[in-house]
């Protein structure tokens, strides 16, 4: 959803106020559209992104406005592990360049015409004029709620007296969590490390106004919204829309989320299988083994353990509130880091490591089963049964692994 533009930006760096800000334009010779540029291949492009342009037929000046500004210069990624992404909207007169540029990485282009009087032409040209003053154009982006595609949406309501909100004021199909699983689906991994870091926030119900907190939301969302028209008649929200550029290869969203909750406990109980075969192995002795044993371990450790350290803190510590209060940590916290060093002890033969794997696995079984079980109270909501299903039959496994290895007396690393 995020979008820079790299061969406009010493454009942005100093514009005129444009005729609609300074009261030189009429409504009737102005042309407002809403671009809608579609999902492409990086993560922060899965969601697309959108834009207004404004366009004076008769003084013949348009410019392009784009909430989707940042900079990494800035000590932007700093600021995001903070929760504080600073973003702001810029204007270029460069809107058939930037069409292009959307075309150059094949994303969909699709315009929408809005259908607005003169006076609400005014408004909303007036108030882009005005959002990319110094004074007015930065803003805490936030993912759902304050974005490129909200702000539009917004300003455009507001041209339409409310008009769009009150049509979108009706319960949404679909939550926020399985809105972004729509999009996140074109890469699994990445679709289940966002599934982990965001808590129950997602899944509370919204309204349709919600749900355009993705460009083609809002997009299907002013398609089908009727607007009283100047003769008190119920008009098309959008006046004409037409293709740009229709993507050659983009990435397909689905309509629904991907169900892969089969999937996930298969994989989770194939995980925790092969770790329960390693330690049956390892009890046999054996350099290889032993190495197999703790590798497996430091895999875990690493990329779920760095996981489970990253929510801790950020849940604690930062003011990403998607975050905190979250009941993923039941399944991985900083307990499963630990496996790390406890795997790289169990290579070069430590007589604790064992002893450390047999309760660090107890301990991750046990706040996993508690994490399911507390659901039973209305306060644990969250829907995260897809890392549930995968996350709980390796604890379980490996659990009783390391606690069967115990009972018979040898320990797998010695």
């Amino acid at each position: 959803m995020k979008a820079v533009l790299p061969f406009v930006v010493a454009a942005l760096l100093s514009q005129t106020v444009p005729p609609w800000g300074t009261g030189e334009s009429q409504g009737e010779d102005l042309t407002v559209t809403l671009a809608t540029f579609g999902p492409g291949e990086s993560l922060e492009s899965w969601w697309g992104h959108s834009a207004m342009v404004v366009d004076d037929h008769r003084l013949r000046v348009a410019r392009l406005y784009n909430y989707g500004m940042f900079d990494f210069s800035t000590g932007f990624v700093h600021k995001f592990v903070q929760g504080r992404l600073e973003f702001w909207v810029a204007d270029t007169p460069a809107v058939l360049g930037t069409y292009q540029l959307y075309q150059h990485y094949d994303r969909d282009v699709r315009l929408q015409v809005l259908n607005l009087t003169p006076p609400q032409r005014l408004v909303l040209a007036r108030s882009l004029a005005d959002n990319v003053l110094p004074q007015n154009r930065d803003y805490l982006y936030h993912h759902y709620n304050d974005n490129c595609s909200t702000r539009p949406r917004d300003l455009i309501d507001k041209a339409l007296g409310g008009q769009l909100l009150k049509a979108t004021s009706v319960p949404s199909r679909m939550s926020l969590r399985e809105q972004t699983r729509r999009y996140s689906s074109v890469s699994a991994p990445m679709s289940l490390v966002l599934d982990y870091l965001q808590n129950d926030e997602l899944d509370r119900p919204i309204t349709e106004r919600q749900e355009a907190f993705l460009p083609d939301e809002l997009e299907r969302q002013l398609d089908r919204l009727q607007v009283t028209g100047p003769d008190g008649t119920m008009q098309p929200a959008v006046l004409t829309k037409t293709y740009f550029y229709k993507a050659k290869a983009a990435p397909v969203v689905p309509e629904e989320a991907p169900n892969w909750m089969v999937g996930l406990v298969l994989t989770g109980c194939a995980i925790g299988g092969v770790g329960f075969a390693l330690t049956r192995w390892t009890q046999k002795g054996g350099r290889l083994p032993r190495i197999l044993w703790g590798g497996y371990h430091v895999l875990i450790g690493l990329t779920w353990g760095s996981l489970g350290v990253f929510l801790f803190v950020v849940g604690l510590f930062t003011n990403h509130s998607v975050a905190h209060r979250n009941e993923n940590l039941f399944l991985i916290n900083p307990v499963t880091f630990a496996l790390l060093p406890l795997g790289v002890m169990a290579i070069f033969r430590s007589r604790r490591a064992s002893a450390g794997l047999r309760w660090a696995w107890s301990g991750l079984a046990i706040t996993a089963v508690l994490g399911v079980l507390v659901k039973v109270l209305p306060m644990f909501d969250q829907q995260n049964w897809n890392l549930i299903a995968l996350v709980l039959p390796v604890s379980v496994a490996m659990a009783a692994s390391t606690w069967l290895a115990h009972r018979r007396g040898t320990k797998p690393v010695t």
